[in-house]
């Protein structure tokens, strides 16, 4: 582990903090300095990947295989996704350890919403579906490697043209569209055998479909928080209301894969997978900041060297857009109505100013 967390109590002298740091360096380590809270950093910030993770499991958005496939593969930060889905994290952290510490910080923090652990995971360890260690968690084992899950097959589709919603996608959608060789639906409003296609952040299809005055029956939304290009992606998220026609849905998967990406098919979820999960991962390293529990630097570092983010947290709300970030916060906290997704003062303030979110004040 090349990290190591410098923790100020709050009656530590400066000078035990510089000689820490001191004995650090010498070892070969990075060091961080935080002050003394549940988690410090990376058990703090880590939370959002886990639990956000398994509450869309248990609202029935995806297997958990699937989840963990978007998380590598959509996810794309310089060309790197997260190493290790979160049910392959749990897997090999061992239920019996890691949700114990998930239980911990969510009543340490006199159960703030942003930390509540999964009733899920309390269900799994006490079946003995412990991880790795014992053959079989969310994933089986044998001979201590994992053993691959298999997606159903898709039925046949025919092809429908695709009529794209207005918004910030809707040029690159088209061209998308195009490059996949399908046809374009110019009309102001869809015809009714056409796919409508529609990219929305933070809320889900039904109420994209509702606030765009749309049959849901037609409505299928895709992710493009991260690119969706051909060429520029290997695995497209697609979701469905709840009334979308079955032969809509088949028909704008076959399209979505006609250049060989992978192709996973959600049930409606505010914010899909990628963008809820990650969103949270900022809110949370956000309100680290604002606490003043470590620095902005700090903060990025300790999470991508002590968890293996492909960047740090608040960086990664940079690279999106703080303001983008917020507006996935919003749209899940009004369709959820649940606090957890709140947006943190740090973000808000930063995304109206224009800031960097690892900018200090």
């Amino acid at each position: 582990m090349k990290l190591a967390e410098v923790v100020r109590g709050v009656r530590t002298e400066a000078a035990v903090v510089e000689a820490l740091l001191e004995i650090t360096a010498r070892a070969g380590h990075t060091a961080v300095v935080c002050t003394d809270t549940p988690g410090f950093i990376v058990n703090h910030a880590g939370r959002g990947y886990g639990t956000e993770s398994l509450r869309a499991l248990n609202e029935g958005v995806a297997p958990f295989h699937a989840i963990d496939r978007i998380l590598r593969e959509q996810v794309d930060f310089d060309g790197r996704g997260f190493r290790m889905g979160p049910f392959e994290l749990l897997d090999l952290t061992a239920l019996d350890v890691s949700h114990p510490a998930m239980e911990s910080i969510y009543h340490q923090f006199y159960e703030e919403p942003r930390f509540r652990p999964s009733v899920t995971t309390a269900q799994r360890l006490a079946a003995g579906l412990v991880g790795r260690k014992r053959g079989e968690g969310f994933y089986r084992y044998v001979d201590g490697k994992q053993q691959p899950v298999e997606d159903a097959a898709r039925p046949a589709a025919a092809a429908r043209a695709v009529w794209v919603a207005p918004g910030p996608a809707h040029a690159a959608l088209c061209e998308l569209v195009g490059a996949l060789d399908g046809a374009l639906d110019t009309g102001e409003r869809p015809d009714a055998d056409s796919i409508a296609l529609a990219a929305p952040l933070g809320v889900d299809a039904t109420s994209a479909a509702i606030e765009l005055g749309l049959d849901a029956r037609q409505v299928v939304a895709i992710d493009t928080l991260f690119p969706v290009a051909r060429g520029q992606c290997r695995h497209r998220v697609l979701m469905t209301t709840p009334a979308t026609d079955p032969q809509i849905a088949a028909g704008a998967c076959a399209l979505a894969g006609a250049d060989g990406a992978r192709v996973t098919l959600l049930r409606d979820s505010a914010g899909f997978v990628a963008q809820r999960v990650i969103a949270v991962i900022v809110a949370i390293a956000c309100e680290i900041a604002q606490q003043r529990i470590a620095r902005p630097q700090d903060i990025d570092t300790a999470v991508r060297l002590g968890l293996g983010y492909p960047i740090g947290p608040l960086a990664m709300g940079d690279r999106l857009g703080p303001a983008r970030v917020a507006e996935i916060l919003h749209g899940i906290e009004r369709v959820t109505g649940d606090p957890r997704y709140r947006p943190s003062l740090w973000l808000r303030r930063r995304a109206q100013l224009g800031l960097s979110l690892l900018a200090e004040d």
